[in-house]
């Protein structure tokens, strides 16, 4: 806490095309703080990087653009650079199983079956990292839940309803603060406060 370094990794997929899709509310994030704390994102190779403070800890900011599953090659490579710890790898992503706009922040933890937390899980060799998720509900045919892949790759990878994304926004604008207080005060004040 405090005067940490940390890396700030929220994922998404490169390009126009895929830039409001729900998958991309990691993405959002790391937008939204980049201009709260005036951090300038460049885009590299491997992802698109900001450098600066986020209060008393230095930041690096870090869109990957590996696209969503392979997210951990970008991620070594920002770390390698930082060389933070796991546990100062904080990777802000969306969340089928929490309904829209829902918050949900962990201090480590499985991959749940999220291919972008599995590859970067992979890059640190450990799942010991904290996370932020932004819920962004699962698909329902004839009001039922679905789990059916296709179905859900295609859920994930479009952009919501005008109304769903007002949702998604104040969630993005929450996980924004969130990610302020874990940086301030620790993973466990920020579950105190979202974790509701």
């Amino acid at each position: 806490m405090g005067s940490e370094r940390w890396l700030i990794v929220g994922l998404g997929n490169p390009g126009p095309a895929y830039s409001h899709n729900r998958h991309n509310v990691g993405y959002w994030t790391i937008n939204r703080l980049a201009r709260l704390h005036g951090i300038a994102l460049k885009a590299r190779r491997l992802a698109t990087l900001g450098e600066g403070r986020i209060g008393d800890s230095e930041v690096t900011l870090v869109k990957p653009r590996t696209f969503v599953n392979d997210s951990g090659h970008a991620v070594a490579a920002a770390r390698k650079h930082t060389r933070v710890g796991p546990e100062n790898v904080l990777v802000v992503y969306d969340e089928l199983d929490l309904p829209a706009g829902r918050l949900r922040i962990k201090a480590k933890g499985g991959t749940a079956g999220h291919k972008g937390i599995k590859s970067v899980a992979g890059a640190l060799a450990s799942t010991d990292f904290p996370r932020v998720r932004v819920g962004i509900g699962r698909p329902h045919v004839d009001g039922e839940p679905v789990w059916d892949p296709d179905v859900v790759a295609v859920w994930v990878l479009s952009d919501p309803t005008p109304h769903e994304t007002k949702t998604l926004q104040n969630a993005v604008e929450r996980a924004a603060k969130a990610v302020e207080l874990v940086l301030a005060e620790g993973v466990e004040a920020a579950m105190n406060r979202y974790n509701k």
